[in-house]
């Protein structure tokens, strides 16, 4: 067994050893080689303690010198190199207490969350695998090293990462793997929303989501995590236009969006108020009054809650907000508002998002009215056409000097009117047009 190590990677094992230490590449690089998958990075680990690997090399970074690693910087490229250690007492199900250096890479591969994960190499020993991590790669299945308790109640977000692998990897997950899953879902309440959120991410950008997400409900571990998301679980929607209940139409919209975080997030939270506004007429059919304006406060409610940046929560709010808004040929005046309120670089989101949901409902599927959105949208914004204040040729400014104003509300409803306006009808946007314009509206007030 022969894996081609990065030049750099096998420089920095190489020094290790011409000093008199040995060293490996561990984990997911290892893993990700022997699946001819690019590895995103290489990790190493090494018997030399973190001293002796600021001794070694030139320029190191002590990065985490109490879990014993340092970064090595090899032409300004950085590796994690880290001394061979098992970890202390875990008492908060997230980190253990201390780390100890040990000199063996089998204890230190013993620590390891997954046989996957649990392997080591190098062109002087080749592969080191103790826990028959190639066999599980073969199989194609995510097993815990060892006692599969233990791992988890180290670290709970293990049970995350699990199912996160499952995903990416399209693997299955060892049954006793699973069922100890189940057992200590709840221990997933210690983890912090911060990475929580970093699997999430992990998890949605997967080519198939849905498969996690459905691990997830089995696991237990949804409804601590997104208990928002555990209610739309077997939700009858009572709806001809609807052939899923709601989760598994929110899976199948996240499965036909293309890899884009933002839109993962919108499909994911489009129908998460659904539950709490669903009501039913006289004919028994449901409907769901609401529930993109309502969602749109419990999306953003839930993002905060996990820590995502605010870039994020606005433009995952604005689709959540938006994703019902498909109208029957519109005026452009009213795809102009929907620019200037979702924004125009967030216009081609809104629509794959728009078809995924059509897509994932009930057949049959017309698209006829994003299409013409989507075209007319595309033609205001190549033309370059007047969308909000700014893009008026007279401001404010103007309008207190040409009609002797002050700064205030009025200034503002001129403004307003001037811009409703000129959505109507672009050519307007002369500055003798709109001040002409001003003043009869100012006069009529």
């Amino acid at each position: 067994m022969i894996i081609n190590l990065p030049h750099k990677v096998d420089f920095i094992i190489n020094e290790l050893y011409r000093n008199g230490f040995e060293a490996f590449a561990v984990g997911g690089c290892v893993r990700d080689s022997l699946l001819s998958r690019t590895p995103g990075d290489w990790d190493i680990a090494t018997n030399a303690l973190p001293d002796d690997i600021i001794d070694v090399f030139n320029k190191t970074i002590p990065t985490g010198m109490k879990h014993g690693t340092i970064t090595v910087l090899i032409e300004k490229e950085p590796f994690e190199v880290t001394t061979y250690r098992v970890d202390g007492e875990y008492k908060d199900n997230r980190r253990p207490e201390k780390v100890e250096f040990v000199s063996s890479i089998q204890e230190d591969l013993s620590r390891r969350d997954f046989t996957i994960n649990a392997m080591a190499y190098n062109y002087r020993e080749g592969l080191i695998d103790h826990f028959n991590g190639q066999q599980d790669l073969n199989n194609k299945i995510i097993r815990s090293v060892g006692n599969a308790d233990l791992r988890f109640k180290e670290d709970a977000l293990r049970m995350l990462r699990c199912i996160r692998f499952s995903a990416q990897l399209q693997f299955s997950i060892e049954e006793d793997t699973f069922n100890s899953m189940i057992k200590n879902s709840s221990l997933i309440k210690n983890i912090s929303h911060e990475r929580i959120r970093t699997e999430l991410n992990k998890i949605l950008l997967c080519e198939k989501p849905s498969s996690a997400f459905i691990q997830l409900e089995k696991s237990s571990l949804l409804k601590y995590i997104l208990p928002e998301v555990q209610k739309m679980v077997g939700f009858d929607q009572k709806n001809p236009h609807h052939d899923k209940d709601i989760f598994i139409h929110t899976l199948t919209v996240m499965d036909n969006t293309p890899k884009d975080l933002y839109l993962r997030l919108a499909g994911l939270f489009h129908d998460i108020a659904k539950p709490v506004t669903f009501s039913m007429d006289k004919k028994g059919i449901g409907h769901f009054y609401g529930h993109d304006k309502v969602g749109t406060e419990l999306t953003e409610k839930i993002l905060r809650r996990l820590t995502y940046d605010n870039k994020t929560v606005d433009i995952v709010k604005k689709l959540v907000r938006e994703h019902m808004i498909m109208f029957d040929r519109p005026k452009d005046k009213t795809i102009k508002k929907l620019i200037n309120r979702i924004g125009s670089k967030n216009m081609p989101l809104l629509f794959q998002l728009q078809r995924a949901d059509l897509r994932s409902s009930a057949p049959p599927f017309d698209y006829s009215n994003i299409e013409y959105m989507e075209k007319k949208s595309e033609l205001i914004l190549e033309n370059k056409e007047p969308l909000s204040i700014k893009d008026l040729n007279i401001t404010g400014e103007n309008l207190m000097k040409e009609l002797n104003l002050q700064q205030g509300k009025t200034i503002g409803d001129i403004l307003n009117y001037l811009l409703d306006r000129v959505l109507e009808n672009p050519e307007l946007n002369d500055y003798n047009k709109l001040l002409n314009l001003a003043k009869k509206f100012f006069n009529s007030l």
